[in-house]
């Protein structure tokens, strides 16, 4: 079997109660059937406060949110208190593994970190060199979609292009294409989606009051030394999604999407350029974490927007 992950996935630690957005709050964490068993198990006080914190629905345990969409565990300090206890050998896997992704192909497993997560958008963002792909084990068989997604990133990765450039190449290596909307109609569509954060609505709302008038020159010509934040981000979203296709039909809309994301991020930090004479890198940050959380977290929305560009 071959494993294969981004040079910078081995850098990622949690920064815990120093992070801004924490994972521990607003979203309902569904805890696996090994850990839920041991749950049960723990004996004293930490036993009778899991047993209290845990329901059950459709036989899948998850954690009873408590006032302000916070897990049960996470204390005042912003630590969780089952680390404290009982280690973290002892989280529900989605708790250990967050925000690492592992997609299960043919004969390999490609893992990752999901931009969702303020410190791995940062990991990710911040990287100026062309990010490589490390591998472990050897491959047990060859796969087309693979291939064409390994080609893909290397297109995204010639510096002697513009971003935009790039694209096109990419778009048409996989015979895909955007749907000719205004950003208008994209808030308008996205707005119709399950949405999680209000500052996710007040960037649709800019986007669809600003976003088809906002001077791109003028924000190209501040971003033209950090280029490198948009080849990761469509770099990012290729890996992560193209190769989960489950034929070459299904191909476009995934190139697609990560088209539309450029499209949108770009717009948006140039409509706040346009407002604010300036647009930093954690701009930048919180802008690809809001739409990861929005769009690639919830299999809901992500599969209405591929079905969309399909």
């Amino acid at each position: 079997m071959l494993s294969i992950f981004p040079d910078y996935y081995h850098k990622f630690r949690c920064t815990a109660s120093r992070c801004l957005h924490n994972c521990c709050i607003g979203w309902e964490i569904d805890i696996d059937e090994n850990t839920a068993s041991f749950y049960n198990s723990v004996s004293g006080d930490m036993g009778k406060r899991l047993r209290e914190s845990i329901a059950s629905e459709d036989d899948v345990s998850h954690f009873i949110l408590k006032e302000g969409e916070r897990c049960p565990f996470l204390n005042s300090q912003n630590l969780c208190d089952i680390i404290i206890s009982l280690g973290e050998e002892h989280l529900c896997t989605i708790c250990r593994e967050h925000p690492r992704f592992h997609n299960q192909l043919p004969g390999r497993v490609e893992s990752g970190l999901g931009m969702c997560c303020e410190e791995a958008a940062r990991l990710i963002l911040s990287e100026t060199s062309p990010v490589e792909f490390l591998t472990e084990g050897t491959a047990e068989c060859e796969d087309e979609i693979v291939a064409l997604r390994d080609e893909v990133i290397k297109k995204l990765q010639d510096r002697s292009k513009t971003i935009d450039e790039r694209i096109g190449d990419m778009l048409t290596a996989c015979d895909a294409s955007l749907p000719e909307r205004t950003c208008s109609q994209w808030a308008d569509f996205l707005s119709g989606l399950e949405r999680l954060q209000d500052s996710w609505t007040d960037m649709l709302t800019l986007l669809n009051d600003k976003g088809d008038t906002a001077d791109l020159a003028a924000f190209d010509a501040h971003m033209q030394n950090r280029q490198t934040e948009y080849e990761q981000l469509l770099i990012y979203i290729v890996y992560r999604h193209m190769a989960n296709a489950p034929d070459f039909d299904e191909v476009a809309p995934r190139v697609a999407f990560a088209a539309l994301c450029y499209r949108l991020l770009h717009t948006l930090g140039a409509v706040i350029y346009n407002e604010k004479g300036d647009f930093t890198f954690e701009q930048q940050l919180g802008l690809c974490r809001m739409l990861s959380s929005e769009i690639e977290y919830s299999d809901e929305n992500l599969y209405a927007l591929l079905t969309e560009l399909y």
